[in-house]
């Protein structure tokens, strides 16, 4: 499986994003996918996740601002992200899970400031 995410870039406090996430490869083997970030001298955390069933999750900091979705026809993973906050400044990372490894895209930056 391969992954490519694109839409980060920079935004005022208060604006929004749209990240997305394009798989390739053996995309019947995927069982979840979900957003991650790392800020500067953080831990990488799980922003958001979402099953092959639809069922959804998300981190207590992003809940009500943002949104995973995908398109099972362009095999697209998507986070909408409004009322950013600088917090929301760091890499975002797409990921992809199978019953035996996990798959990782290139990072996107999104920086949020004035």
């Amino acid at each position: 499986v391969q992954l490519q995410a694109s839409g980060g870039g920079w935004v005022q406090p208060g604006g929004w994003l749209r990240l997305s996430c394009a798989a390739s490869g053996n995309i019947s083997s995927i069982i979840a996918m979900g957003w991650y970030r790392q800020a500067p001298g953080k831990r990488r955390e799980l922003v958001a996740a979402i099953n092959s069933g639809g069922s959804t999750s998300y981190a207590e900091s992003v809940k009500g601002r943002f949104t995973i979705s995908r398109d099972n026809a362009k095999n697209t993973l998507y986070l909408q992200m409004n009322s950013l906050k600088p917090e929301d400044t760091a890499v975002y990372l797409c990921s992809a899970s199978t019953y035996y490894v996990n798959y990782w895209g290139q990072g996107t930056l999104v920086t949020v400031s004035s």
